[in-house]
């Protein structure tokens, strides 16, 4: 499990976004607005790749 900070995260539409693409890529993972972070269970780097393809600058912490 690998948390990233995505600074560009601003709003619950983003948080859809990204919850619809990963969800699509069967990649378990949590969203959460308020510390701007995505938590992703395996294939982190398929999880990287569709957040840069949605806009969001995947930061591991």
């Amino acid at each position: 499990m690998k948390t990233y900070k995505c600074e560009e995260m601003m709003c619950e539409g983003c948080v859809a976004r990204i919850d619809k693409a990963l969800t699509a890529a069967s990649i378990g993972h949590t969203v959460d607005l308020a510390t701007k972070t995505v938590t992703v269970e395996g294939k982190e780097a398929e999880a990287v790749e569709i957040l840069d393809d949605l806009g969001f600058s995947a930061v591991e912490q």
